[in-house]
């Protein structure tokens, strides 16, 4: 369902939207681990639009090495609310105008703003990706961007999305009017119905959240049994007899598409 500039669209529609208004973000220390600089949130985007998203996938990428990962108990459910920006910028990906994004990361949660950051920029670059198929152009900056990736704990994330009328009950993802809300225990954890690593699970993360962010409103259904699901997909809530995937085109540069969901 999708809904028109300012209002709200739901990535998981089961269950009733809750509210807060949004957290300011303030200064905070730099990392340790990487030179990162505390900063404000950027101003609100014109015809600003929400969607609460969770959807996992298997990345046809190769997959890294499978070495045990955090455990639930590992992640914290809620951190202060501030945020440190990632002091990195890179080349734009694509062709065009380029959105300029900046990345944050919750502050007292053990994760680099910086390591995250050019993780999400790898992930945008990606020969698979909406920038390599004229979708979009991206470019990472630490400041005057044109919106903002967040990863935050379950606590904030659902306040943050909260504010667009969005219930992410602790688990899920969101796109808000500011950008991109990332929850840290889908990050770290990926999804109990992803077949894939954690580290595979962000793509799908970051290119269905992505693909809200450069206008695609609507979400897919799975196009038929054994084909590949559409990243625009909620893949969380069944795939239908799709096979699960994180990328907007498959390897052949095909648009993996699928029946809209009205």
């Amino acid at each position: 369902m999708a809904l028109g500039g300012g209002a709200a669209l739901a990535h998981w529609q089961s269950g009733g939207p809750e509210g807060d208004r949004p957290l300011a973000v303030s200064s905070a220390g730099p990392d340790a681990r990487a030179q990162e600089s505390p900063d404000a949130s950027p101003s609100p985007k014109a015809g600003g639009r929400a969607s609460a998203s969770p959807s996992p996938s298997v990345s046809p990428s190769p997959a890294p090495s499978r070495s045990p990962g955090p455990s639930v108990s590992s992640v914290p459910s809620s951190g202060p609310g501030t945020f440190t920006t990632a002091k990195a910028s890179g080349e734009q990906a694509g062709t065009g105008t380029p959105r300029r994004y900046r990345v944050q990361v919750e502050d007292g949660i053990g994760l680099s703003a910086t390591d995250a950051a050019h993780q999400i920029e790898e992930i945008l670059a990606h020969p698979q990706g909406w920038a390599a198929h004229g979708r979009g152009a991206f470019q990472l900056v630490s400041e005057n961007a044109d919106f903002v990736i967040r990863i935050a704990t379950p606590k904030t994330a659902d306040r943050l999305c909260l504010a667009q009328g969005l219930d992410t009950r602790g688990e899920y993802n969101c796109e808000t009017t500011e950008g991109v809300v990332v929850n840290l225990k889908r990050w770290m954890l990926g999804s109990p119905t992803f077949s894939g690593t954690p580290a595979e699970y962000r793509h799908l993360i970051i290119n269905h959240e992505i693909g809200h962010e450069i206008g695609i409103r609507t979400h897919m259904a799975c196009p038929g049994p054994g084909r590949l699901a559409p990243v625009m997909m909620q893949q969380i809530k069944g795939l239908k007899g799709c096979v699960s995937n994180a990328w907007p085109y498959d390897k052949d540069g095909r648009y993996i598409t699928g029946p809209i969901v009205p």
